[in-house]
């Protein structure tokens, strides 16, 4: 006689379709990866003070082409959330992806610091710290390691 193991979340952790609700704080995750882009726009919102803007956080044009490159796979992660379903293995390797990109921008704000450039304000270094919590959380999270897996769908 099996017996059906007991989900290891309640109900209301589900959405309409059964999947999983993405946490809060992958969220943010995403928002923390893809600053470069969320500055962008804020810049272009804000047509006069835009480039003042631009240069105030990215004085280097170069770190700015960068910023962007570094977060574009938060971008197509928010994208992705929406296709759990109907991708399932590349959301399913999506964790990694992630994982994957806030280990380059760490290496990239390392060289960054040991070259000095980044040495001049606070910002940047409660930046590397946010990015280093953020892929240990992506890495130990239980909930966020969940939502990934194919199988977590209420039934």
């Amino acid at each position: 006689m099996s017996t059906k193991p007991s989900p290891r979340y309640l109900p209301d952790e589900y959405d309409a379709r059964g999947q999983l609700r993405l946490p809060f704080l992958f969220w943010l995750i995403l928002l923390l990866q893809a600053r470069t882009w969320l500055l962008l726009v804020m810049a272009g919102a804000s047509r006069q003070q835009g480039n003042d803007l631009l240069v105030l956080f990215y004085p280097d044009r170069q770190a700015f082409w960068t910023g962007l490159a570094l977060g574009l796979p938060a971008l197509a992660g928010m994208l992705l959330t929406g296709y759990r379903l109907r991708l399932p293995r590349l959301w399913q390797h999506w964790r990694s992806v992630l994982s994957l990109s806030l280990l380059m921008n760490l290496i990239w704000q390392a060289m960054q610091f040991v070259q000095g450039d980044l040495l001049n304000s606070p910002l940047p270094l409660m930046l590397t710290l946010f990015d280093l919590l953020a892929l240990l959380w992506l890495h130990f999270s239980q909930r966020c390691r969940d939502c990934f897996l194919p199988e977590q769908h209420l039934n």
